[in-house]
This record gives C-alpha cells, structure tokens and sequence, in this order.
C-alpha cells in the first residue's frame, strides 16, 4: 500500500479526519499483523492530524497498562491503573478528553511538551483492553471532531486488532 500526503496541508479538520479513517480503513483490509496494523495506525494519525507530539497504544498486562506501537519521543513503558489519562480511560471505559494536562490532578507527563490529551478505550466482548492515546503540545487541542472521528476508528480497530 502506498501512502501519499500530497495537500493533506490545505485539508479542514473534518476532511484530514476523513482522509485518516480512510487510510485506516484501507490499512485494517490489506493487513493481518495486529503488531504491523498498530504501528501504520500510531503513524497515520501522526502524519495526518495536526498538533501532535504523540499517538500510540497501550494495552492491559498483569494489571498495568504497557506500551504498545508509538509514534513521538521515547513514552512510560508501564502506566498504573490507578493515575493518569489513560487509566482513567481504561477504568471508566469511556473517551476521556483533557484540555489541559496541568489542571488534571494526577496526570503522567511521559513528554513534558504535552498540554492537551486525548484517550480512546479499546474493547472486546465489551471489556476494554487497551487504549489510544493522542497527546498535543496546545491547550484545548481536540475538538468535538477529533473526538468523534477517533471514536470511529476506535471501532475500527476493535473489529480487527485484539491484543488482551
């Protein structure tokens, strides 16, 4: 599969968003490697949508949530299931949307240049078992389209991708 960004810089939100669940989509047809599958995603989300300093996986193992395909600088190996954005995704099961890090009481600053995040829970047989995590270096970064269009792909990649 070929992968062309030309004029993704004069797309809208709504339209890279569109361009991204498509690539996606195309991806999750053409390959089996849950591992390969996960490191396009964590790299079309990072080439598509703007203002991201990371985007990446972590899935549940012995109780803590470990790292998983990513693409940003070096991240937490291992996240409790007690503190931070992702494990409050995780244990609540639902999006969970941070507009600034810093007013967040127990937040994990794996990158300190992250000021806004963004976590999808991941499920199978209505259990989760992992999330997608979006950071951004600007406050109040993920608007109701990001939020929307990572839930779909949040389906997406539960219809193929089972790590548990």
């Amino acid at each position: 599969m070929s992968f062309e960004l030309r004029g993704i810089d004069k797309l809208n939100d709504q339209e890279r968003m569109d361009e991204l669940i498509n690539y996606i989509k195309i991806q999750l047809g053409d390959e089996d490697d849950s591992l390969a599958l996960m490191s396009n995603i964590s790299s079309f989300i990072m080439a598509t949508i703007a203002n991201l300093n990371w985007a990446g996986f972590y899935f549940l193992k012995e109780n803590e949530l470990v790292l998983g395909p990513f693409q940003g600088l070096p991240a937490c190996t291992r996240l409790s299931l007690d503190k931070g954005v992702c494990a409050k995704a995780f244990r609540e099961a639902k999006i969970t949307k941070v507009d600034d890090v810093h007013e967040f009481a127990d937040h994990i600053a794996c990158d300190n240049a992250s000021e806004s995040e963004l976590v999808i829970p991941l499920f199978y047989e209505d259990k989760v078992y992992g999330v997608l995590d979006l950071d951004s270096p600007s406050k109040n970064n993920f608007t109701d389209i990001e939020v929307n269009g990572f839930r779909k792909i949040g389906k997406l990649i539960e219809e193929k991708i089972y790590l548990g």
